[in-house]
């Protein structure tokens, strides 16, 4: 799945006729369905007590279950949050001369990036298919980092990431299938800017910084209560 194949089947429901209710104030939404974060990263050089090595940080795509939650304020205004957990591959990549040999995984984190938006639908609560558009803010904790085995053989450990506060925005639409199921696709973009860490003999503390600034998409089902 990627965002492009996300916006053609988004499409393919905006052709569809509507015959169901959609919002009121009041309504309580949940959705879930896979939702995958794929990272759009940019880093600085890796920085040590050595000076600027050179070399970027990569961050590898995951998919899971997400779930949403949302609650209409009005027929047209509601609030979400987002909640899902992700893993991904750390490495650095692009070190040259001697340090060459440093390039590869460095090993895995989890994230956890609770996203709550305010939401605007801007069709009558009588069209079935129901786009939306939101803008909100992130917190991405990131935990349970695990130093890879082939990183420690070539001397890296303790590696770590800072957790990020950002701004998110979203697009997404609702076809009810009924008055109290519908299916969901949505794409959103997050401004997660974080500091990596981890250790290397000789060199101490290894630090860059990185924008991972995922895409993250999902399709699923939703229940309106």
């Amino acid at each position: 799945m990627n965002k492009y194949t996300l916006i053609g089947q988004l499409l393919v429901l905006a052709a569809a006729p509507g015959f169901a209710h959609a919002y009121e104030a009041g309504d309580f939404i949940v959705r879930a369905g896979a939702i995958t974060v794929e990272p759009n990263e940019d880093s600085s050089g890796v920085k040590s007590s050595l000076g600027n090595l050179g070399g970027k940080a990569t961050v590898d795509s995951d998919t899971r279950l997400g779930l949403n939650f949302a609650y209409m304020m009005t027929d047209h205004l509601g609030i979400e949050l987002l909640a899902a957990t992700f893993s991904h591959d750390v490495g650095v990549h692009g070190l040259s001369g001697n340090l060459a040999g440093l390039n590869g995984d460095l090993g895995d984190i989890k994230q956890l990036p609770p996203t709550l938006s305010l939401i605007y639908y801007p069709l009558d609560k009588n069209y079935a298919l129901q786009p939306y558009a939101g803008i909100g803010i992130n917190y991405t904790a990131f935990y349970d980092t695990d130093t890879s085995s082939s990183a420690e053989a070539k001397g890296y450990s303790n590696l770590d990431l800072d957790n990020s506060w950002g701004m998110a925005a979203q697009i997404g639409v609702d076809y009810m299938l009924d008055d109290h199921w519908m299916v969901n696709g949505q794409l959103r973009y997050i401004d997660i800017d974080t500091n990596a860490h981890v250790d290397l003999v000789g060199a101490g503390d290894l630090k860059l910084n990185v924008d991972i600034d995922p895409w993250v998409y999902m399709i699923g089902l939703g229940y309106k209560f």
